[in-house]
C-alpha cells in the first residue's frame, strides 16, 4: 500500500475515482438532481484547486493500482472515494485512518459531511452526528447529508 500526495497530473485519476464512485453508488440513495450536484461539485476546477493546495491524496494497492482518494483540509476529511471494483476490501478504512492521523497532528476533532451511503460507515468508525443539512438541487431535488465529528 502507498498513499501519496496528488500532483496536477493526477487530476484525471482523482476525478475518475470520485465520478465512478458517485455514478455507481449515489443513484441508489439520491434523486437525479442530487447526483448531478455531486458530480458538478467534484469538478476539474474544485479538484485542481485542492491538489494545488497539497491536500489531495491517492491510495495505491500492493499492485500499484490507484484505488482511492481523500482530501484533508485542516480538520475536515472530504472527497473520500474508492473505485467501485475495490469496494468492500478495506481501502476506505485505510484512507479514513490516514486522514484521521494527519488531522490528529494539529487538531482534536475530525469533521466531515457524510453522504447517505457513507453515514453508517462513519458511525461504525466512531463518528457522531452533529447536524442534518440539505441543499436544493435541480429538478426540485434535495441533497441530504449529515455533519459528523470524531475526537482523535
Amino acid at each position: 500500500m502507498n498513499i501519496y500526495k496528488a500532483k496536477n497530473e493526477d487530476l484525471v485519476i482523482v476525478k475518475a475515482i470520485a465520478h465512478s464512485a458517485i455514478n455507481a453508488v449515489y443513484p441508489h440513495y439520491y434523486p437525479v438532481g442530487a447526483v448531478e450536484f455531486f458530480l458538478a461539485h467534484h469538478s476539474d476546477e474544485h479538484i485542481l484547486k485542492d491538489i494545488e493546495k497539497g491536500i489531495v491524496f491517492l491510495l495505491e494497492d500492493d499492485n500499484e493500482n490507484t484505488v482511492g482518494t481523500v482530501t484533508v483540509a485542516e480538520n475536515e476529511m472530504t472527497r473520500l472515494f474508492v473505485l467501485p471494483k475495490y469496494h468492500g476490501k478495506g481501502y476506505g478504512g485505510i484512507l479514513i485512518r490516514f486522514a484521521e492521523e494527519m488531522i490528529a497532528e494539529k487538531y482534536d476533532i475530525v469533521r466531515l459531511d457524510a453522504s447517505l451511503p457513507a453515514k453508517s460507515i462513519y458511525l461504525k468508525k466512531g463518528y457522531s452526528f452533529v447536524s442534518y443539512h440539505s441543499i436544493d438541487c435541480s429538478n426540485g431535488d434535495k441533497l441530504c447529508y449529515d455533519e459528523m465529528i470524531k475526537r482523535v
